[in-house]
């Protein structure tokens, strides 16, 4: 497997000296700074590729090889009058990635918001921070303090009676550290800030888009995108819903093998390929990883590599876990993408993905999920299971 490190630019408080030092060779990343829709330059690329392995000598290199993530236009989500300008720039941006080698590119699908948590600093037992999505939280802010039209015809009356009494034990403070974690914009995530407002009238636009007709969205932005992909070698690698379930009334379509089925059946192009979040599909109890991970072995062209603690009570509501000690049989899936390789004769580029905040990064400034000591203890646990597993009998 390709070990590889999301790097967020040359912002990142983890440098590109400190990622050399963890041993992965490949860098996911992204130009952050360009506003979406618009077309990446080549020259930008080259200059963002080159400032990657710019530090690079024998027996330590890295390589800008994985994209994550190219943001789709939300006008192509909605189909709106001139998207196709938009999926012409996705296009453009994508060929001249490819002109510099960089061939697989991680994106996703999820209407208004990207990757959502109600808690960026939920402390453990042991002391360290892990991100969490509590339900009850979330409901509180969708009906109490965004106030979305409509809001409580999604929630039944036990659901209703715990995100008031969530809301009611917020003190300001509170509901503004919510407010900020949904809407306000995580570092890497590719989508503006909102002002409530703004998020309001944002939830607006995607007014009468069924789950059907986004799902028919994304096929027409693939049936557009798919040729050039082929022509170019590039893989696709769509990503998960996160959490993978509909939100604020907003349809979600990449949630489930059977939303891959369909995407798959309506494309089936060797491009169209998915990332194996393992911790976004694992936040649904009736996803099967290990199943997921042999089932679409020509299919996953990346891994996120990652657990989840589900609360039995709630299964909605997960705690970002240990990466080897969680609610999924990390072992059996990291078996099952080795036994991939070895069939399809060809490497996974994997990550850890996230990663607790632990001992001197706690008090450091870091991106919420993507500190250095938390992450290289997660690609440590794989790389060893990987070692174990890759050694002959």
């Amino acid at each position: 497997m390709r070990e590889s490190w999301r790097w967020f630019g040359p912002n990142d408080p983890v440098s590109l000296e400190e990622i050399r030092q963890t041993g992965a060779t490949d860098i996911v990343s992204a130009l952050h700074d360009i506003p979406i829709g618009e077309p990446w330059p080549r020259e930008r690329i080259a200059a963002h590729r080159a400032m990657v392995e710019q530090g690079n000598v024998a027996g330590s290199t890295l390589h800008w090889t994985v994209v994550e993530s190219i943001p789709v236009h939300d006008d192509i989500k909605i189909a709106s009058p001139g998207c196709e300008a938009y999926i012409d720039a996705w296009i453009e941006s994508m060929s001249n990635l490819a002109a510099e080698g960089i061939k697989t590119i991680c994106y996703n699908f999820m209407p208004v918001i990207d990757w959502t948590r109600t808690d960026l600093r939920h402390q453990l037992p042991n002391g360290a921070y892990a991100l969490k999505f509590d339900q009850d939280r979330f409901a509180a802010f969708d009906l109490f303090i965004l106030r979305r039209a409509g809001a409580e015809a999604d929630y039944s009356e036990g659901e209703l009676a715990r995100a008031r009494a969530a809301f009611d034990a917020m003190s300001a403070k509170d509901v503004a550290g919510l407010t900020n974690t949904i809407i306000a914009g995580l570092p890497g995530k590719m989508t503006d800030a909102y002002s409530l407002d703004d998020f309001r009238m944002m939830l607006a636009r995607y007014s009468g888009i069924s789950h059907e007709q986004l799902r028919a969205n994304l096929v027409h932005f693939l049936k557009r995108v798919l040729p050039a992909a082929e022509k170019l070698d590039v893989k696709l690698a769509i990503h998960p819903d996160d959490p993978p379930w509909s939100m604020f009334g907003l349809p979600r379509v990449i949630c489930t093998p059977a939303d891959l089925d369909m995407l798959f059946e309506a494309e089936p192009s060797p491009s169209n390929g998915i990332t194996l979040c393992v911790g976004t599909y694992g936040s649904r109890p009736d996803n099967d990883l290990p199943q997921m991970a042999r089932d679409y072995r020509d299919r996953i062209h990346f891994a996120h590599l990652r657990g989840v603690s589900r609360d039995p009570e709630e299964p909605r509501t997960f705690v970002e876990a240990s990466h080897l000690d969680s609610d999924i049989d990390m072992l059996s899936v990291i078996r099952n993408l080795l036994a991939n390789e070895r069939a399809t004769k060809r490497e996974i580029f994997i990550r850890p993905d996230h990663g607790h905040l632990m001992m001197g990064d706690i008090s450091k400034e870091t991106n919420p999920g993507y500190s250095a000591i938390g992450r290289m203890k997660g690609l440590a646990e794989i790389r060893g299971v990987i070692r174990a597993m890759s050694r002959p009998a």
